[in-house]
């Protein structure tokens, strides 16, 4: 669970509600609530991670060549 307080009384709820926010996005719970949206068979999310496996080499590939070159 995610909790932010105030940093001092003049702090605006502005300020708080973004700082909310932020932390929010970074954990990645909205990410993994949307996730679980949908049921998905379990054939398909060992696809999904083979899939991205081969995204984040192909990344590093490219990356590897841009350096080179």
């Amino acid at each position: 669970m995610i909790e932010v307080t105030k940093k001092d009384q003049k702090e605006s709820t502005d300020s708080l509600l973004r700082r909310f926010t932020r932390k929010v996005q970074q954990s990645g719970v909205i990410a993994v609530a949307k996730q679980g949206q949908y049921f998905e068979k379990p054939l398909s999310k060992t696809e999904r991670r083979t899939k991205a496996i081969i995204r984040k080499e192909r990344r590093i590939q490219k990356f590897k060549k841009i350096r080179l070159s």
